[in-house]
């Protein structure tokens, strides 16, 4: 199911994906699914964070060929640097406004000492969680968001629309479910705006991978050393 048979009448041809948004879809919505989970038995918030980080991480390398023309285009040094920059933009943005905006919930916190009895458990945990937000979820995140469903609000064919295509539509819609899907959505939409203006902007998927990734990495350090575990 969901390829299409070689033909017969060819050399062992490859079987070629017959939806070409799943690689795009699929690892966002199993991340998701075990966010969700999460929820509903926080006990098992670390088991569940580590099996999904696992889970996204392994169907982004088996599609990984599916990417790439995602990761055709290089960066300059320049552009390496507007990205980090947008990317410390967005940490402010995420932490400073806390307690004076209204969250969608604000009773979600990720502590590692209290979900394991040692210290070793939780530094585990915490590397986890850390490996995580800063290097699987802006590849994830940022293949669905911007690469597939921003160019597929434009065409359904996305994959014939150009990287960082710009339409009101596309750009708005992307930046406002992308906040919703944070609970801190109005944070969350203005970081959806930063990030889609930075893609527009460059044209490059790979900006907005290093400006997402810099901006939770550092959110990762600054709940580590402050203990502000509301934050994850």
């Amino acid at each position: 199911m969901g390829y299409k048979q070689a033909s017969k009448s060819g050399n062992s041809a490859t079987p070629k994906l017959a939806i070409p948004w799943l690689p795009y879809a699929a690892p966002f919505a199993l991340f998701m699914l075990f966010t969700e989970l999460a929820s509903f038995f926080p006990n098992l918030a670390a088991q569940f964070y580590i099996i999904k980080t696992i889970g996204v991480g392994s169907l982004l390398w088996f599609w990984r060929q599916k990417y790439s023309d995602d990761f055709a285009k290089q960066l300059s040094f320049g552009d390496v640097i507007l990205a980090i920059f947008c990317g410390l933009i967005v940490l402010g943005v995420w932490v400073l406004p806390e307690n004076y905006l209204f969250q969608l919930k604000n009773d979600n916190s990720f502590n590692p000492y209290e979900l394991t009895d040692t210290l070793s458990g939780a530094i585990g945990i915490m590397f986890v969680r850390t490996f995580g937000a800063a290097i699987v979820v802006p590849i994830m995140e940022e293949l669905f968001w911007r690469s597939f469903f921003m160019r597929y609000l434009i065409n359904t064919r996305f994959k014939s629309v150009a990287m960082g295509q710009f339409t009101w539509f596309s750009f708005m819609s992307v930046a406002i479910l992308f906040g919703l899907a944070h609970h801190r959505f109005i944070v969350g939409i203005l970081a959806g705006i930063i990030y889609g203006l930075l893609l527009i902007y460059q044209r490059n998927l790979k900006g907005v991978m290093i400006a997402h990734g810099t901006t939770n990495l550092l959110l990762a350090i600054y709940v580590i050393l402050s203990g502000n575990w509301q934050f994850w």
